[in-house]
């Protein structure tokens, strides 16, 4: 998944925000389930990166009332 940045975020529609953010905590999930199993990441920094999309999209949904 590759990062978003504030500008492709801002235009969006309302509807593929939702549908991101929620792909986007699914990957998360998926992403603290491995590491709470004991296993380790290829790219430890891509928890990070995901949550900061996450707090991007948040952010855009906040400002337009979406939430």
């Amino acid at each position: 998944m590759p990062i978003l940045r504030m500008r492709e975020i801002r235009y969006m529609s309302a509807e593929q925000r939702k549908y991101q953010l929620t792909k986007l905590q699914k990957d998360l999930a998926v992403l603290r389930a491995g590491i709470a199993t004991g296993g380790s990441l290829e790219k430890p920094t891509k928890v990070k990166q995901v949550k900061k999309t996450i707090a991007r999209i948040l952010t855009v949904m906040k400002e337009n009332g979406e939430l």
